[in-house]
């Protein structure tokens, strides 16, 4: 399979877009929903019910992609009908502006407040991508929990690895931080030739900076499932797919701190949608990760996946 992922986009967090590249979406195809582990189609509402009995739930995207948005928008406000307390936790903010967030959660900020407060333009080119998500959980009563770790630490981490923090950068990340996970350690390494700079020798302190964000982002999941009032809340993750599939990264993580916690992974078909500019289609390179690399994980891809209908099937191209 051949794939083009953007270089402005974090490094990783698009990584398992891994979907051929095809022609648009037939313009009257609808997305649909399909169970993975039992590979039947699965009607929303029953979905929903599924994932209002779990701790958490990882909504998964590719960062540019509009439908990636709408979907995680429509699950939160039907989980959030349900009544459960619920945190809408956030890669898109690193967790050291958490105070801002208060704000926002306050209601001091509204969204254009929040931004303004973040500089989020400077961090996340596409914020404005995630204001029907914070608006909901703001008029919910839902808080928003910002995860990520701070960019310059991680970039510092994948320049030269862990071992070179001063120990004032290392108090930034979490305590624990398990570097010793082969099954991860094996796809990102397949992923990672994507990108037309990469040096092999640089392998091992990038996967380094990827563990330490999955390990940043689960410490404040676990802390927000836990409640800081003392009352159990459902979170709902939105983050880079990279981040969540198979099951590793994030969610192994979150599952290390909080043993009896259970959890499902949503993703969506890239389905053709996403568009590189000129310049970051420059900076990459055909790779090829074979249906046999993938199924050497011995774990599905994700709980559930939005599919949208490629154009290809209304042309006889759908294998019957």
């Amino acid at each position: 399979m051949t794939n083009l992922l953007p270089r402005g986009l974090p490094l990783l967090a698009l990584a398992l877009a891994w979907l051929a590249t095809s022609p648009p979406a037939a313009a009257q195809a609808k997305p649909f929903w399909l169970d993975l582990y039992t590979g039947e189609e699965v009607p929303f509402a029953k979905m929903v019910e599924d994932l209002a009995a779990v701790d958490v739930v990882y909504a998964g995207e590719i960062h540019t992609i509009a439908r990636h948005h709408r979907y995680q928008t429509e699950l939160l406000r039907a989980l959030a009908a349900k009544g459960k307390p619920m945190a809408l936790g956030l890669e898109q903010i690193e967790a050291r502006h958490q105070p801002i967030v208060d704000r926002f959660n306050s209601g001091e900020l509204d969204f254009d407040g929040l931004a303004r407060e973040l500089e989020w333009g400077k961090s996340w080119r596409n914020f404005e991508q995630y204001r029907p998500l914070c608006e909901l959980a703001q008029k919910n009563g839902i808080p928003v929990r910002a995860l990520n770790a701070p960019n310059e630490i991680i970039r510092a981490v994948g320049r030269k690895g862990l071992a070179s923090l001063s120990p004032e950068q290392r108090r930034q990340l979490p305590a624990e931080i398990e570097l010793n996970d082969p099954l991860y350690e094996k796809l990102m390494n397949l992923l990672l030739a994507v990108h037309m700079t990469m040096d092999p020798n640089k392998l091992q302190t990038v996967f380094e900076a990827q563990v330490a964000r999955d390990e940043t982002m689960a410490e404040h999941i676990a802390e927000a499932a836990r409640g800081a009032d003392g009352q159990p809340r459902q979170v709902f993750v939105v983050c880079g797919r990279g981040h969540v599939s198979y099951g590793l990264g994030i969610p192994d993580r979150v599952q290390r701190r909080l043993s009896q916690s259970t959890a499902r992974i949503i993703l969506a078909t890239e389905s053709g949608e996403l568009e590189l500019t000129e310049q970051e289609q420059a900076m990459q390179r055909d790779i090829t990760v074979t249906h046999a690399d993938l199924r050497s994980l011995r774990r599905p891809l994700a709980d559930y996946l939005q599919v949208l209908p490629r154009s290809g099937q209304a042309n006889g191209q759908d294998g019957e």
